[in-house]
C-alpha cells in the first residue's frame, strides 16, 4: 500500500512539474533574455547583433541583453551557455567558427558543439574581403597581390582576429591555394587587427565586410576581393577571389542563435519564429545588405543539419591548411 501511495505521489508530482514547465514555455518570454557574445565589442559579430537587436526585441516582446565574454575563439562564451540552465533565458550568439571550426582546432573542448546545445536558427551569412594597406603592399588586384607576395617569400605579415577564427582560416586557405609564404599575426579581435593594418604593422587582412567598410570609404585600405562565390551588394565593384585569380576559392561564415541543451522545444520554436519575423523585416534586410550581410533564416531542423555539415567541412579545411592554436 505504501509503495503504491509513493508511486502515485511521484507520478502526481511529475505531472505537476510537466504542467508547470508547459505553462512557462507557453508564457515565454516573460523577462529579458541574455545573449552571450564570445567576441569583443565592435567585432563583426557584435555589429550584426546590435543591428538585429531592435527587430528581435520587437518580435520577441522582450529586451535582449548582450553579455560579452570574449576569449579562446568564442569558446569561453560557448562553455558558459553549454552549462547554463535551459530555462529559455540564456542563449549564445554563435558562429561557423564556434560550432564548425573550433571542434577541429581545440581537441579538448569542455563541451560538444552538437550534443550540448539547442540550435535555434541562423541569422546571417557574412563574407570576408581581402583588405590591404597600399603603403605596405601596393597591389591593385588579387593577381598583382599574389605576384608581389611570391616575389618576396616570408616578407609580408597578415593579420587575423585570432588563431583559428574565420579570418585566419580564410587567409590560410587563400595562401594554400595560391602557394604563398606569409606570416600569420593573430590579434584579440577585429578592431585590433584592423588597427594593425591601418598602422602598417601588417600588410593585409581577410575581414568581414561590415567591419572594414568605414576604412575603405575613407580611403585608408584597398579592397581586392570578397570570399563568397557572388559579389557583395555593398561593394559591387570588388570581384570575388574566385573570379579574380584563385579559382574555386570560397570562404564565408554564419552567425546564429544557440541555447543550452534541453531548452523546451516550444521555446526554441517561438524564438525561431521571432527570428524569421525579424529577418523578414524590409528595413532590417536593407541595413544588413548595406554592410555586406545576407539574411539567412533556417528552421531548427535545417540549422541542425547546417551545424553537422559545417563541422565536417571545416575539419577538412583545418587539416588541409595545417591551422593550429597556441
Amino acid at each position: 500500500m505504501l509503495k503504491a501511495l509513493v508511486g502515485s505521489f511521484a507520478a502526481s508530482l511529475a505531472a505537476l512539474f510537466l504542467s508547470a514547465a508547459s505553462t512557462m514555455a507557453q508564457d515565454w518570454p516573460s523577462k529579458p533574455i541574455t545573449v552571450l557574445m564570445g567576441f569583443p565589442a565592435g567585432s563583426g559579430v557584435d555589429v550584426v547583433a546590435r543591428m538585429l537587436q531592435p527587430s528581435l526585441e520587437k518580435s520577441l516582446g522582450q529586451r535582449l541583453v548582450i553579455d560579452y565574454k570574449p576569449g579562446a575563439g568564442g569558446n569561453v562564451a560557448s562553455e558558459v551557455v553549454a552549462r547554463a540552465q535551459p530555462d529559455g533565458y540564456t542563449f549564445l550568439l554563435g558562429t561557423a567558427a564556434t560550432h564548425g571550426v573550433n571542434p577541429a582546432l581545440y581537441p579538448r573542448l569542455a563541451f560538444d558543439v552538437e550534443a550540448d546545445f539547442t540550435p535555434v536558427s541562423t541569422l546571417v551569412d557574412v563574407s570576408n574581403v581581402l583588405a590591404i594597406n597600399p603603403d605596405v603592399i601596393d597591389a591593385t588586384s588579387v593577381k598583382d597581390f599574389i605576384a608581389k607576395v611570391k616575389a618576396a617569400p616570408g616578407k609580408y605579415n597578415y593579420a587575423s582576429t585570432g588563431n583559428g577564427t574565420g579570418t585566419h582560416l580564410a587567409f590560410a586557405e587563400f595562401n594554400f591555394r595560391a602557394g604563398l609564404d606569409m606570416v600569420h599575426v593573430p590579434y584579440k579581435g577585429g578592431p585590433d587587427a584592423i588597427q594593425a593594418v591601418l598602422k602598417g604593422d601588417v600588410c593585409c587582412i581577410f575581414n568581414q565586410v561590415q567591419t572594414i567598410l568605414q576604412q575603405y570609404r575613407a580611403g585608408k585600405v584597398r579592397l581586392l576581393g570578397v570570399t563568397t562565390k557572388k559579389r557583395v551588394a555593398a561593394i559591387p565593384d570588388v570581384p570575388t577571389i574566385d573570379e579574380a585569380g584563385v579559382p574555386g576559392y570560397e570562404s564565408y561564415t554564419w552567425f546564429a542563435i544557440f541555447g543550452p541543451k534541453g531548452v523546451d522545444p516550444t521555446i526554441a520554436r517561438k524564438f525561431n519564429a521571432a527570428i524569421k519575423v525579424a529577418l523578414d523585416d524590409p528595413e532590417t534586410q536593407k541595413k544588413l545588405a548595406e554592410l555586406g550581410n545576407t539574411p539567412r533564416y533556417e528552421t531548427i531542423e535545417q540549422f541542425t543539419a547546417t551545424v553537422k555539415r559545417d563541422r565536417a567541412k571545416w575539419a577538412e579545411v583545418v587539416k588541409a591548411v595545417g591551422a593550429k592554436v597556441d
